[in-house]
């Protein structure tokens, strides 16, 4: 196999037997597309209005123009106070959690090219959740803060996974089985420990694990935001090894890429993004999963859809939330509910349709 050509960034790679094989532009050069860039707006403007009912909608409903009028300066104290010194936090920490999530699931599904393959089914959720739990229930680590914690254990778990997956080399099938026993071990490590906790740290812990927005504030969104600001452009800067690791390792060294550190430092990147979002809101069901789903079905191009992926991921966790607290007068379901529900079906369906082309390993 050898790389034939390229033309402003695009490779023609000929396979043994004389097979070609086209490539599409790797990096964020497929936001450029006319469909991709149409469907990153359509979604960028529904989680806009998503976020102002986010913000609109409670007990005390307000209207979306006095809303609007609040967050860019204007409108009564009163207002002013149920804004942003109560919602805004929430919805923030939504809007990035969901964005965190979604790009996670974007790296882990391309990385290993199998749409099963998202952090809360291969063990970095778990790793992470079991790591704060800790901390929370019996004071393990306490004084380095939640955050430290779960990205101690989102990293650990992945360092542990990829060591597993190690054979000559890793592959995504091998990363998937391994990152699966890693779920389960971690599930059960964070079930001991909620054996071991009093009544009110084991019910403290159960409510974070569901996946919740509730009662976040602005402690919550400061650590998020820095996360985010310092990941998102290691996210794009990697976006051309993904590109080319989505079509295997052997077509990925054949462009020049250097595929096990390509595979490190994208499980590195895609393991603090859900290790930080699930320090802030616990580590909510699926969005990981269903998101990269989602945005590949709407942009219809080749290459991880890592910004509609983010949009989508943001988009499910503020209508979750959203829902949560409306469906059911006088009860406020966490935000993991919803999404569990939604997303439970999604991967029966997943996992069918892995099932009948083959593409589950």
């Amino acid at each position: 196999m050898h790389v034939t050509d390229t033309t402003h960034g695009a490779a023609a790679v000929r396979k043994a037997g004389g097979t070609v094989v086209r490539l599409p532009r790797t990096g964020a050069s497929w936001i450029l597309r006319p469909r991709s860039l149409l469907v990153s707006v359509l979604l960028a403007a529904a989680v806009a209005v998503a976020f102002l009912a986010e913000i609109a909608f409670g007990e005390l409903d307000l209207p979306l123009t006095d809303v609007v009028q609040s967050l860019t300066g204007g409108g009564d104290p009163a207002t002013a106070l149920v804004v942003h010194g109560l919602r805004l936090p929430r919805a923030l920490v939504g809007l990035l959690c969901g964005a965190a999530f979604g790009l996670a699931g974007a790296i882990f599904q391309t990385l290993t090219r199998n749409p099963l393959a998202s952090p809360d089914i291969i063990g970095v959720s778990a790793g992470a959740s079991t790591a704060a739990t800790a901390g929370m229930v019996i004071g393990l680590g306490s004084g380095l803060g939640l955050q430290t914690l779960a990205l101690v254990g989102g990293l650990g778990a992945s360092a542990l996974i990829y060591v597993l997956a190690w054979k000559s080399g890793t592959t995504g099938y091998r990363i998937v089985l391994v990152g699966i026993g890693i779920a389960a071990l971690g599930a059960s490590a964070t079930s001991y420990l909620l054996l071991k906790a009093g009544i009110y740290q084991a019910q403290q812990a159960l409510m974070w694990l569901t996946g919740s927005l509730n009662a976040r504030d602005w402690e919550h969104v400061g650590p998020l935001a820095v996360a985010l600001a310092v990941l998102l452009p290691c996210v794009l800067l990697l976006a051309p090894w993904l590109g080319g690791l989505q079509f295997g390792d052997e077509i990925a060294k054949a462009l020049g890429m250097p595929v096990q550190t390509a595979r490190i430092a994208l499980l590195a990147v895609g393991a603090a993004l859900v290790s930080f979002a699930t320090a802030a809101a616990g580590p909510i069901a699926f969005v990981a999963l269903i998101a990269p789903q989602i945005a590949l079905r709407l942009v219809r191009a080749p290459g991880p859809a890592l910004l509609p992926s983010a949009l989508v991921g943001s988009l499910v966790v503020l209508v979750g939330d959203l829902a949560g607290r409306q469906l059911l007068s006088g009860t406020e379901l966490p935000v993991g509910v919803v999404t569990g529900v939604l997303g439970a079906p999604c991967l029966l369906w997943l996992l069918g349709r892995s099932n009948r082309t083959g593409s589950g390993g």
